[in-house]
């Protein structure tokens, strides 16, 4: 290890501290948790500011967790019960608290999801970077984690390596989604080189391909199907899409993301179903498109009798891959049932979140490395996987104070002086 004698006294300066790796949600929550227990904290991260991705989420109005009953929240969850302890640590009545308590109240929008009323994260995240300064953490940025051996970590930064040995070490690196705002997945040969079982990172509430046709994406690329019903392989859910001109993609889609690419993995394509028309009953539907005037065309029978907008008579189209019938029962038994295949998912660079990551069975109750003592990890690393609607924010920053916890607890018992 290329370890610099002029690190010789920073090291002995930070030998009593615990370091967190990590400045998203899930490492900033540990840190707040740590520094309250009375713990010295270093925080590092390989980004310029830390929160990059928190930023990004609240562009178009932060949706911090969701007001559900818990039992329907934790099922959001897979595996099943992969986070059930530490959400039910620091449950969504307990994260609005905080943002209350950091001078930002929040209010549940009419689809249940919580909001801050602000419907921005830039305050949010002032806030909290000002609570955890006053109470003592220090935040390094620019410290891209380089190695970890025997305890001791390495970090690349612009004036060269540095490295300390910590009491313990807290990862919470992220997943491998959106990379260019500081997570890529470089952590998992490190990790796998330590022992650490490392499930293959994947997509997770991302678009899907569809080869539409040239005229379809031409015309409606970008526009968004309101209000319809998508099923694949048993899961069922209502929402809204986004045409894109490679496929498809949006809350909708995402809701329904992991049962599709389980399907491609295992088949090389998926079928996704459209209900196009899902407050209408099948019958509803035919008597709608009964007795069409003469004359009428198809494309007005569909606007009129059904009820479609032009993008959603497009995809009917797209989906028969030939003329519609035009018996009303036919008609109807499409439109509540469109079919699409599905022919793969999109990379990880365009994905929200990640599947994948740390295995659980790996850790113990408060999220240490059984492996590696005194090693603890956090947030979208592990092996958790679950929908937009706040379900991921809720996750890490649940799961980030449930490692800190466990690291508090673990330093109490006073096991060594650093992370094995």
């Amino acid at each position: 290890m290329d370890i610099r004698e002029d690190d010789v006294a920073r090291e002995d300066a930070l030998r009593d501290t615990v370091a967190i790796v990590g400045g998203g949600p899930a490492g900033l929550a540990a840190a707040e948790v740590l520094s309250a227990a009375g713990h010295a904290v270093a925080v590092y991260e390989r980004m310029p500011s830390v929160g990059r991705k928190f930023l990004l989420a609240g562009r178009g109005g932060l949706n911090l967790t969701h007001s559900e009953p818990a039992p329907d929240f934790l099922r959001r969850y897979h595996p099943s019960g992969s986070l059930g302890r530490a959400i039910e640590a620091f449950p969504p009545d307990a994260l609005r608290a905080w943002c209350e308590d950091l001078g930002e109240p929040t209010f549940v929008g009419s689809s249940g999801r919580v909001f801050p009323k602000a419907f921005k994260a830039s305050p949010l995240l002032r806030a909290w970077l000002r609570r955890l300064e006053a109470s003592g953490v220090r935040i390094h940025t620019r410290h891209r984690l380089a190695a970890f051996e025997d305890g001791t970590l390495v970090f690349e930064t612009p004036e060269g390596k540095s490295w300390t040995r910590p009491k313990a070490v807290l990862l919470a690196l992220g997943g491998a989604s959106w990379p260019r705002l500081g997570s890529d997945g470089a952590w998992v040969p490190m990790l796998e080189n330590l022992g650490v079982a490392v499930a293959p990172l994947r997509p997770a509430n991302a678009g899907f391909a569809v080869a539409w046709s040239e005229h379809f994406r031409e015309r409606f690329a970008g526009q968004p199907l309101k209000r319809i019903g998508l099923a694949a392989d048993g899961v069922i859910v209502r929402g809204e899409a986004v045409v894109t001109a490679d496929g498809i993609e949006g809350g909708a889609i995402y809701a329904v993301s992991r049962a599709l690419r389980a399907m491609i993995e295992r088949k090389g394509a998926a079928r996704l179903v459209l209900d196009l028309r899902p407050d209408l009953t099948l019958r509803a539907l035919a008597d709608r498109l009964s007795d069409p005037r003469p004359g009428e065309s198809m494309a007005t029978r569909l606007r009129k009798g059904a009820g479609l907008s032009p993008v959603a008579a497009g995809v009917l189209r797209e989906s028969a891959g030939v003329a519609l019938p035009a018996d009303p029962d036919a008609l109807a038994g499409l439109i509540k049932a469109a079919p699409l295949r599905l022919h793969a998912m999109a990379s990880m660079e365009r994905a929200i979140s990640t599947a994948g990551g740390v295995g659980l069975s790996g850790l113990d109750a408060g999220f240490m490395v059984r492996k590696r003592p005194g090693l603890f990890v956090a947030g979208e690393m592990l092996d958790w996987e679950a929908p937009t609607g706040g379900y991921l924010l809720q996750g890490a920053i649940s799961s980030g104070r449930a490692a800190a916890a466990g690291m508090a607890a673990w330093l109490a018992e006073d096991r060594g002086t650093s992370a094995a």
